[in-house]
């Protein structure tokens, strides 16, 4: 067993946007995809809540097999790269 330790990205409400944005899916089609409801993407990217635990795993399993990649722009702005 390895002890060693994956960095993962903070999820705010920008990035989970970003992300969905780059897949070209809607709320809906996202939330089936992480396997949880419409109302709670709407909700992270609202900002009310943000993923926790699994979600936040999965959302990152996903960005990654997309090749996505996320920079904060001095603005705060997303930049999808």
């Amino acid at each position: 067993m390895s002890n060693r330790k994956v960095n993962r990205p903070q999820w705010d409400r920008e990035h989970i946007q970003a992300l969905r944005h780059h897949l070209g899916l809607t709320q809906r089609e996202l939330a089936a995809q992480l396997g949880t409801r419409q109302q709670t993407i709407s909700e992270w990217e609202t900002g009310r809540y943000e993923p926790r635990g699994a979600s936040s795993t999965l959302l990152s399993i996903v960005a990654e097999r997309a090749q996505f990649e996320y920079k904060a722009t001095p603005s705060n702005k997303p930049q999808i790269l």
